[in-house]
């Protein structure tokens, strides 16, 4: 377990260099007080580790930038390893300029050599949602309240590189209007907006996705609070966090009517799906249950997990 003394640890990611897992997460001052003043002030820490459970921490790799288009907090993201060799890590970023706090939600990228020390590559987000796809703010199109979490992976066939992005279908009814934003890129530098990869279902949002392989099949991985799913939902399933669905490759089509819930923790939040050294799964994340007064806000052991119909079940 990583749990900070004096810091709120939430969301993460994860990244192998092949001797040791790097671990990127979310923290904010306890010293707040208030835990939901925790969105407005959080950064990037890092911590190391061989086994997923007894963790090292590294300077912290991300902080708000005074001055730029990312100055009031960082947000969930991923690092990938491009074909030059250098790390890349795509973010969520906050912006205080239009006076829109958290509802201003944007995606920038930083470089490292070593996953130890970041340099941020653009001066700009590198990708925006279009109104004629995605929902923006009505009151200011270049502002999105739902456009986040970067998860970048390499296209299977060479064709470049996808990002998943959190977003929201422009027009349709809230509560269902969660899809998954995607982009394209060759270099991992130019980005160009595509569609979305789903269609409005069940889900407000599809937090956290992660799309990946495992025992040959493709498989999505995504977060949505219970607030965020639509009355049918939670009627069918219960309060359940974490969810994963089948699909036909690495960016779909992907059957979200098929999506379940990953039963084995309903409280599990931001969920992460790793592949340990003896080539089996298991899931990192954190316990959303802060509001029953549980002081939850750490990143749990590894849960094993298998496939199990298309899903992911405890094992």
């Amino acid at each position: 377990m990583l749990r900070l003394a004096d810091d709120w640890v939430w969301d993460s990611w994860t990244a192998d260099d092949g001797e040791r897992f790097h671990l990127f997460f979310l923290k904010a001052p306890r010293a707040l007080g208030d835990l939901t003043r925790r969105h407005t002030h959080a950064s990037v820490g890092h911590a190391t580790s061989t086994d997923l459970t007894h963790w090292t921490l590294q300077p912290d790799a991300l902080a708000a930038a005074a001055g730029g288009w990312d100055d009031l907090a960082i947000w969930t993201g991923s690092v990938v390893r491009g074909d030059d060799g250098v790390w890349r890590l795509f973010y969520s970023g906050l912006s205080q300029s239009l006076g829109y706090a958290t509802r201003d939600q944007r995606i920038g990228v930083a470089v490292s050599d070593d996953l130890t020390t970041w340099t941020r590559a653009s001066e700009r987000p590198v990708v925006a949602p279009d109104p004629r796809l995605y929902k923006t703010l009505a009151d200011h199109p270049a502002a999105s309240d739902t456009w986040r979490d970067p998860f970048v992976f390499k296209d299977t066939d060479g064709d470049g590189w996808h990002m998943l992005i959190t977003a929201r279908k422009q027009g349709a009814p809230r509560l269902r209007d969660g899809v998954l934003g995607h982009a394209r890129s060759h270099d991992l530098a130019t980005w160009e907006l595509q569609p979305p990869l789903t269609e409005p279902a069940g889900f407000g949002e599809f937090e956290v996705a992660q799309a990946r392989v495992i025992d040959g099949r493709p498989l999505l991985v995504f977060t949505c609070h219970p607030d965020q799913q639509a009355p049918e939902q939670l009627a069918r399933f219960g309060r359940c966090c974490a969810w994963s669905a089948p699909g036909a490759s690495l960016t779909g089509p992907w059957d979200i009517a098929a999506a379940r819930p990953f039963a084995g923790e309903p409280d599990l939040y931001a969920a992460q799906l790793v592949q340990r050294r003896d080539g089996s799964h298991a899931l990192l994340g954190f316990l959303h249950r802060e509001a029953e007064g549980i002081d939850s806000l750490a990143i749990v052991d590894p849960i094993p997990v298998a496939v199990v119909d298309g899903t992911l079940r405890a094992g």
